[in-house]
């Protein structure tokens, strides 16, 4: 399915049979995807997607290239867009890859639940900035 238009990413990222995120790469994009356990398929575009784009694929290995930067002028041919598709889906690099996201989207919740480590920076940050107030 392709939305042009605004959808609920959210949702449709949290849905059971979403099996990959074909993305522009922009930071709240990656990061709703990975916690959500879904694997992107990155298509940057502008600004710093490019960065986020070999975050994605080549560190944290939880994506593909659809399109890469260096091509960003050229027109994408269908095949391009299938072949990422079926490496994404079902190929053994992309069960790999499906594995690690749905891994690392497990890490990221727990370090947002009280007790994560990301819950408690931001406990500490708060109570920092808070305390001259009251």
């Amino acid at each position: 399915m392709v939305v042009k238009d605004w959808a609920p990413q959210l949702e449709i990222l949290s849905h059971p049979s979403t099996g990959g995120f074909m993305s522009h790469c922009g930071w709240n994009s990656c990061m709703e995807s990975i916690t959500m356990g879904v694997p992107i398929a990155a298509w940057p575009m502008a600004s710093d997607q490019p960065r986020n784009t070999v975050l994605i694929t080549k560190l944290l290995k939880v994506g593909i290239v659809v399109k890469d930067w260096s091509r960003r002028d050229e027109l994408v041919p269908s095949f391009t867009i299938e072949r990422a598709v079926k490496l994404l889906m079902t190929s053994k690099e992309g069960d790999q890859i499906r594995k690690r996201t749905v891994d690392l989207g497990g890490v990221v919740r727990q370090s947002i639940e009280k007790g994560g480590v990301s819950r408690m920076e931001l406990d500490s940050f708060i109570d920092h900035i808070t305390r001259n107030i009251f």
